[in-house]
């Protein structure tokens, strides 16, 4: 009787078990010849559909910052990842990686038995095919249903991959949240590394959040996070892949994280990965797109597009299935000119020189009854300066296309409400303030844009196109175009240097009158007077940055022939051929006068700026090669000359105070600018291997320093290229030495004909 159950109970058994596995095999059987569920085909297998952010890298090989569309994910090879980190990944999460064929029947069984204590069963293949192809489930039946889907992905994938593709396809997938996708970005993100470069106790932490990355989130859960990053160390220990002893030591430190969270506004060079971003996606330029008053600019881009490969490169360039490629997914690496440690020290340079600079302005503002105006302006000109600000405005637009009245929109901007406004010193402070007055507050502050490179490579080594790319995005480096002023005489000097004439020669230093086209007369000021009457060099005039003295070098040749010359030092904006345009009219960008520059300390070749050196696929595979482009513009000797007397400026004339107040020593040319009320300051300087322009004023030109003390080009911009340059001559890893000469043969004399 006892035993009267238990055949039928065998039988039940054995039949729910063989009933099971035969169900099991049917469903597996239907999965791999597509039947039920969704089994990827075999050309996606091969090649899962990842997307991978863009990464801008810097000569030195540090990463400045990434471009992408949804995910953060940068792929890395598996020689990139530590070996503390497989290890430390393989002890958790699959222990019996090596010895498995993508399903783990003994893990998984034992993990049915212990309810989930022992573990999930669930191999690494497992959760590698889950991340590619499961979506997420909306309850459990779901997720039951895709278990042996990523059985049969599972077992696909050990056939086509081995098992270093595996691991690493799995730690470029994993989302480490916080826009940290994949391996690279979480190891810069959490700890500001490269996975090779992981800690033992590092990689613990970020393996410890493959089990639930928001449960062991280290920035809200540190102490729920040391502790599974203590269980990861337990885990290393007792598959041997450290010993007791190193176990103990590792988690006894505390959680030390050097947290950064992804944004494009924030990190090194943000003018330049923006600059970047646009110039590498433009489309070729239509006309009918631009508007009338924006002609120039369609003729400056459709130029761009002409004639450089970088100027819209992912349009321009196919992958090889025939499709453009797409920053933002494509997993493109582009290697650029720029210097990351140079790059800092100019980003320094602004931020020391320009909050000490708004001190200054602030001070003077307190005294202007239309402050942030100058007090040059009539009411109706600080009208329309703000009416024009206003409907740039996101929330003008808004209004006006929900279509309130221009009457209420103003009053709205008249209303004072609660809202944060920028300060350098205060960061962002929480006031109340209308709206037309915050406008007010950010004109308030000036702007300015920075550019280093080498005049012989035209490897651009540092940008700045303004003071706080958070608050101040519009690029002044390259973008912007604002009147030179007085850096423009360089251009004229070399006209008549070119012409035959000499650094030596003299004139009278007077005031002379010129007749323009029309016969009106021009007799430009100079602040000069004392030497009125006196006989001058010419290296004295640029020296002392004369306007009788241009003004009389500009009676010698034609307004055409200044515009061709200064066309040919690659000045691209509209250049009107009168007379006055010996004094700087014209407005130019930085990166012009910077790319203009280099013609002197170049022995006359011009060398256009160069931001990329080659671009390269996901897959390491070359598809830009970039190199510089030269100009001969001026003979060697017409070079040697304009050194001579741009030197001149630097050691006895308008630029002296590089010398005696930052104590720049080294060899250099330079020249400062200043135009009509002190609206723009300008410096431009160079070495032997180095040009630097600087441009400082405010949003509009209504908005400077009245007085000419802090006014002129070299209070307002000379200081940032003065600190810039000591740091980078002072830094010996850079290899630019302070004692570095011009190659001047001995055989020029700057006095040669002035006997």
């Amino acid at each position: 009787m006892k035993k009267s159950w238990y055949k039928p109970f065998l039988l039940w058994f054995w039949g729910i078990i063989l009933g099971g596995m035969l169900v099991a095999f049917l469903v597996i059987w239907l999965i791999t010849k597509g039947a039920l569920g969704y089994l990827p085909p075999l050309e996606e297998l091969q090649n899962p559909k990842n997307t991978f952010a863009s990464e801008v890298i810097s000569a030195d090989m540090q990463s400045l910052g990434r471009y992408y569309r949804y995910e953060n994910r940068i792929g890395v090879q598996y020689t990139d990842l530590s070996p503390d980190l497989i290890n430390a990944l393989i002890a958790t999460e699959d222990a019996r990686f090596y010895r498995h064929t993508g399903v783990d029947f003994k893990s998984m069984f034992r993990a049915i038995l212990k309810l989930g204590r022992a573990g999930g069963g669930s191999t690494i293949t497992q959760q590698l095919a889950k991340q590619l192809w499961s979506p997420r489930a909306n309850n459990i039946f779901e997720r039951a249903m895709q278990k042996p889907i990523e059985w049969v992905i599972a077992t696909k994938l050990e056939r086509l991959y081995s098992k270093d593709e595996i691991l690493l396809m799995y730690l470029n997938q994993f989302d480490f949240l916080y826009n940290a996708v994949g391996i690279q970005s979480a190891s810069q993100v959490y700890f500001s590394t490269t996975p090779k470069n992981l800690k033992i106790e590092e990689a613990a932490m970020l393996v410890g959040m493959c089990k639930n990355p928001s449960l062991y989130n280290p920035v809200r859960h540190p102490v729920r996070a040391t502790n599974r990053r203590n269980t990861v160390l337990d885990q290393m220990e007792k598959y041997g892949y450290i010993d007791e002893a190193v176990r103990d030591s590792l988690e006894a430190l505390p959680l030390e994280l050097h947290y950064s969270s992804v944004d494009h506004k924030q990190g090194i060079a943000p003018y330049f990965r923006e600059y970047l971003r646009g110039v590498l996606t433009a489309k070729e330029p239509k006309e009918s797109d631009y508007s009338e008053w924006n002609k120039q600019q369609y003729q400056l881009d459709k130029n761009q597009w002409d004639n450089n490969p970088l100027y819209g490169f992912c349009e321009k360039n196919k992958k090889p299935d025939g499709s453009k490629y797409d920053l933002y997914q494509d997993g493109l690496k582009i290697y650029t000119t720029i210097d990351s440690r140079m790059q800092r020290y100019a980003e320094e340079a602004v931020s020391e020189h320009m909050q000490e600079q708004q001190k200054s302005f602030f001070r003077e503002l307190k005294k202007k009854k239309n402050a942030p105006f100058s007090r040059s302006l009539t009411q109706a000109e600080i009208d329309g300066i703000m009416n024009r600000s206003i409907r740039q405005t996101d929330r003008y637009r808004s209004m006006k296309r929900a279509g309130i009245s221009n009457d209420s929109i103003m009053a709205a901007f008249r209303t004072p409400r609660e809202m944060q406004i920028f300060s350098y010193d205060k960061g962002l402070i929480d006031t109340i303030m209308s709206p037309y007055d915050s406008i007010k507050w950010l004109k308030s502050y000036l702007r300015c844009g920075f550019m280093s490179m080498d005049p012989h490579t035209g490897h651009v080594k540092a940008y700045v196109g303004g003071p706080n790319f958070s608050y101040f995005q519009y690029d002044m480096a390259t973008k912007g175009r604002r009147q030179v002023g007085s850096t423009v005489k360089p251009y004229l000097y070399t006209l008549a240097m070119d012409e035959g004439m000499w650094p030596c020669e003299k004139t009278v230093n007077e005031p002379i009158t010129l007749y323009d086209a029309n016969g009106r007369e021009w007799t430009p000021r100079d602040t000069h007077d004392k030497y009125r009457g006196d006989t001058v060099t010419l290296t004295w005039g640029l020296m002392n940055s004369s306007n009788w003295i241009s003004a009389y070098l500009m009676s010698l040749f034609t307004p055409e022939q200044l515009v061709k010359m200064m066309q040919s030092f690659g000045i691209q904006g509209e250049l009107d051929p009168v007379i006055s345009l010996c004094l700087g009219p014209c407005e130019v960008s930085v990166e012009e006068m910077v790319d203009a520059y280099t013609t002197f300390a170049n022995k006359g070749i011009r060398t256009e700026p160069l931001y990329v050196t080659r671009i390269e696929d996901s897959n390491g595979n070359i598809i830009g090669m970039f190199t510089p482009r030269t100009h001969e513009i001026i003979s060697e000797t017409t070079a040697y000359k304009m050194i001579h007397m741009l030197r001149a400026v630097m050691d006895h004339g308008t630029g002296v105070r590089v010398r005696f107040k930052y104590g720049v020593n080294a060899p250099m040319g330079g020249k400062t600018g200043t135009t009509n009320n002190n609206s723009d300051g300008w410096f431009m300087c160079f070495t032997p291997s180095l040009v630097c322009g600087t441009w400082v004023g405010g949003e509009d030109r209504g908005i400077h320093f009245d007085n000419m003390a802090e006014g002129q080009g070299a209070s307002m911009a000379l200081p940032i290229s003065a600190l810039y340059l000591k740091k980078v001559l002072e830094d010996p890893d850079l290899g630019y030495s302070p004692t570095e000469q011009f190659e001047i043969p001995k055989w020029f004399d700057p006095n040669e004909g002035c006997e």
